[in-house]
Formats: structure tokens, C-alpha cells, sequence
């Protein structure tokens, strides 16, 4: 994937060029943070929720009579209880990862991912030629397609020459993930509020670098 002409290019160079330490700036505004991973254990909490009502709702209805349709509905209902308690009971067991503190941070300096038990990383705004948004939408399928539209939102990260990969190891997992082409992509799940919050981070602070939002065609089981 790329973003077209206005992706930035950089001529071949050696790949371990040193690359001259960026000063601090004289005044900048306070940082911009996104906190993925607050807003990540919210929505577990919700999902998880609703899928154990659903869940222990159903077992209940199976397990006094309530269900209609003979034995063979009494025991599909009661394998969907199964399911939907199962679903219910992931975000308690998956509760140490999902409480994971991470935050995505715009400063004066460049971009950094904030995550102290995960895979921490910064990119100073010297060291990046270009910053976009890439953004997928379901497609429209059902009515409830139209209410509830799930978007899947990463920022990508286009370096200013080729030896940023050897500068920055801790970036690596990242780099040309999923469709991207010559950069490196950070995938910040289904919360398109983010966008805004991206867009307004880069016009306040590289304005010159940010090559705006780019829409791909949805697919499932996309991060």
C-alpha cells in the first residue's frame, strides 16, 4: 500500500548512515496523547459484558424449560449459552494483557508509543518524512451494518532515509506490516475518534509531513 505521489521517496543510501541528533525546540504545546490501551479495556469490559448476560440468560432459559422446540433446541440453546458465557469470561482471562497500559504520543519531537510492558518505540519528526492515516470501513451489508460501522484505524510511519531501520530496531516488528509499501504501520483497532485526534496532532506539530487519510477495502480478521 502506499499513498501515492505524495508519499516521500528517499534516494538509495547507505544503510547505516548516522543521522544528525535532533535539537529541542525553543516552545512547543503540550502533547497529544491517545490512550489505547484505557479505551481497549473499556470496550472488553462492555463486550464482555453483554456476551455473559446473553450468555447466562440463555442457560437459565435451557436449564428451567423455557426453551421451546424439543430436545434438539434445548441443546443448541444451551451450547450457545456455552458460547456467549465463554466470549463473557475472555476479557477476566485475558484481563492482564487487556489492562496493559499503552498510549500513542504526539510532542515536539516526533511520535512515540508509550507501552513499558510491551514493545516501546519513538520516531522524531527529523527522522520521518511522512505521516498517514490508514483507515478501513466494513462494508454495508446488513441494516445493522448501517447503525454500527466498524472502522479499523493504524497510523503509518514513512521514514527520511534508509538507514532509520538500523536507528531503530524496536520499530521493526512494525515495519511494511499488513499492505504497507517503504514504512511502517502501527494498527490501533476499531475507534475511529482517533482520527481526528491524529489529524489535529499533526497539523499542530509537522503539518509539511502528514499525507492525510487513505481508505482500503475491509477484510476479516483485520487488525
Amino acid at each position: 500500500m502506499t499513498y501515492g505521489p505524495q508519499q516521500p521517496q528517499f534516494p538509495p543510501q547507505p544503510f547505516n548512515v548516522p543521522y544528525p541528533q535532533q535539537q529541542p525546540p525553543a516552545f512547543t504545546p503540550p502533547p497529544v496523547v491517545i490512550d489505547v490501551g484505557g479505551d481497549a479495556k473499556v470496550k472488553a469490559l462492555i463486550g464482555g459484558s453483554v456476551a455473559g448476560v446473553i450468555g447466562l440468560f440463555t442457560i437459565v432459559s435451557t436449564l428451567t424449560g423455557q426453551v421451546t422446540g424439543g430436545g434438539g433446541a434445548t441443546v443448541v440453546a444451551g451450547l450457545f449459552g456455552l458460547l456467549f458465557l465463554a466470549i463473557g469470561a475472555l476479557p477476566i482471562i485475558t484481563w492482564r494483557k487487556l489492562s496493559r497500559p499503552r498510549k500513542l504520543v504526539f510532542d515536539g519531537y516526533g511520535v512515540r508509543w508509550d507501552d513499558p510492558q510491551g514493545k516501546p518505540w519513538s520516531a522524531p519528526w527529523a527522522e520521518l518524512a511522512g505521516v498517514g492515516i490508514s483507515r478501513t470501513q466494513q462494508r454495508r451489508v446488513k441494516l445493522a451494518d448501517y447503525i454500527m460501522r466498524k472502522v479499523m484505524v493504524r497510523l503509518d510511519l514513512f521514514p527520511a532515509d534508509p538507514g532509520f531501520r538500523a536507528r531503530h530496531p524496536e520499530l521493526e516488528h512494525l515495519w511494511e506490516f499488513h499492505t504497507v509499501k517503504n514504512g511502517y504501520r502501527l494498527p490501533l483497532g476499531s475507534n475511529p475518534k482517533y482520527i481526528p485526534v491524529i489529524e489535529q496532532a499533526m497539523r499542530q506539530y509537522r503539518p509539511a509531513a502528514y499525507l492525510g487519510i487513505r481508505d482500503e477495502g475491509f477484510m476479516v480478521g483485520l487488525v
